[in-house]
C-alpha cells in the first residue's frame, strides 16, 4: 500500500481510539480496533489482556530486534474540557481528543510504520510491534509484564510526543516518603521540639540539595517536595510530619544510588516507593540515532516519564505531538504531525534498516 494511503488508514484508526474509552487497565475496546488493524492487513499477531503485538514476515532469530512501542490508554480527561473527549474532530488542522497527542499519534504512526516495512526481506533487524496498555498507570499489566513474553529486544523506538525530535535520554523517577519527627504535646505548653518547626530545617536542605553528577542530555538531578501532611486539630502539637519527595534521575546515576545517596545525607527519615523506574538513554552515535540526525533532527534530553523506564535495552523517544498538550484540556494532535510522524519514523528506519 503507498505510503499516503497509509497515512489515511492510521488517521481514520487514531480517529476510532479517541471515540473508545480507554482508561489504564480498560482498553479492551482499543486493543480490539488495534487487532483489526493487523487483520486488515493479514498481519498476525497476539494479545495479552489488553496488550497487541506482532513480529515481521521474515523475522529471523539470528537477527537483532528492533521494538516500536506505543500505548493506547489514556488518563482521565480533567474538569477544564469543553469539548467532548471522546469525540474525533478537526478543527482548523488539529485532531481533538483524549489521547490524540499522548499517545494515540505516535501510536498510529508505528502502525502504519511497521505495516509499511511488514513484507520487506532482508532487514538488518527483526521489528516487533507492541501495542501496550497501563503506560499512563505503570501497571503490573504493561509493557514491562509483557517483556517475558517478546523476543529479546536490542534497541526500541518508544512512540511519545516529541515535535519529532530525538529524545537521546530520559529522566527516571524515584518518590521517597519522609517522616521529620517531634514530640507530641498540647499547644498551651512550652515545647522546644515540635516536629512542623523541624521540618523547617528539613524543608531547607531538600530545596537547596545538589547532586554532584550533571548530564549533557538531562541536567542535574532534580529534586522536588511535593506534598506535607501533619496535625489533627489546633491545639495538638503532631509527633511527625510527613513529606512525600520527587526525584527526577539523569543517565548519571541509578535510582538505587540516588536513595543511597539521600538516605545517608537527609535530615530525617527516608523510605523509596519503588526503584524500578529508572533513567533511559541511548548512544549520540547509535546508528538509530544518527540516521535521524541526517534528516535534520535535533537531540534532547526528556523530563517525562515513558514505557522506556521499562527496557534494559537502549532506546530512542521520538514521535508526533508536543509533550507539553499531554494531560491538558482539549487535547489535539496537528493532522500534518501525523503525516510527518510516518514520513519521518520511515525514513529512520530506511537509513537504519538497511
Amino acid at each position: 500500500m503507498e505510503q499516503k494511503a497509509l497515512t489515511e488508514k492510521a488517521i481514520e484508526l487514531l480517529k476510532q481510539l479517541i471515540s473508545i474509552q480507554s482508561f489504564s487497565s480498560e482498553e479492551d475496546k482499543t486493543a480490539d480496533a488495534i487487532e483489526e488493524w493487523f487483520n486488515a492487513f493479514d498481519i498476525p499477531f497476539q494479545r495479552k489482556i489488553n496488550n497487541v503485538f506482532a513480529v515481521n514476515k521474515h523475522f529471523d532469530d539470528s537477527k537483532p530486534t528492533l521494538l516500536l512501542n506505543s500505548h493506547h490508554d489514556t488518563v482521565k480527561p480533567n474538569q477544564a474540557y469543553t469539548k467532548d473527549p471522546f469525540h474525533p474532530h478537526i478543527e482548523d488542522g488539529k485532531l481533538y481528543g483524549l489521547g490524540s497527542n499522548d499517545a494515540g499519534g505516535a501510536l498510529v504512526s508505528l502502525l502504519a510504520t511497521f505495516t509499511h516495512f511488514y513484507a520487506t526481506k532482508n532487514l538488518s533487524h527483526n521489528i516487533l510491534m507492541v501495542a501496550s496498555m497501563e503506560e499512563e498507570s505503570a501497571g503490573k499489566n504493561s509493557l514491562r509484564g509483557l517483556l517475558p513474553e517478546l523476543p529479546k529486544i536490542d534497541v526500541a523506538i518508544v512512540g511519545e510526543p516529541t515535535l519529532l525530535d530525538l529524545a537521546i535520554a530520559e529522566k527516571g523517577l524515584v518518590v521517597f516518603d519522609a517522616v521529620v519527627k517531634g514530640t507530641p504535646s498540647h499547644a498551651a505548653h512550652p515545647n522546644t521540639d515540635n516536629s512542623i518547626y523541624n521540618t523547617i530545617e528539613v524543608l531547607e536542605w531538600f530545596k537547596n540539595y545538589k547532586f554532584d553528577k550533571v548530564s549533557e542530555a538531562l541536567g542535574e538531578v532534580k529534586l522536588t517536595v511535593t506534598q506535607i501532611n501533619a496535625g489533627s486539630q489546633h491545639n495538638v502539637v503532631p509527633s511527625q510530619v510527613d513529606l512525600v519527595i520527587d526525584v527526577r534521575v539523569n543517565d548519571k546515576y541509578t535510582n538505587a544510588e540516588i536513595a543511597e545517596i539521600l538516605k545517608r545525607e537527609a535530615p530525617c527519615e527516608l523510605k523509596e516507593r519503588s526503584l524500578r523506574l529508572n533513567s533511559s538513554a541511548i548512544a549520540k552515535n547509535h546508528p538509530l540515532v544518527k540516521s535521524g540526525i541526517a534528516l535534520g533532527r535535533k537531540t534532547y534530553g526528556s523530563p517525562t516519564l515513558s514505557d522506556q523506564a521499562a527496557l534494559s535495552c537502549q532506546s530512542l523517544k521520538l514521535g508526533p505531538g508536543d509533550s507539553t498538550r499531554s494531560h491538558s484540556a482539549d487535547e489535539y494532535i496537528y493532522v500534518h504531525e501525523i503525516e510527518e510522524g510516518i514520513d519521518l519514523y520511515i525514513k529512520i528506519l530506511e537509513g537504519f534498516l538497511h
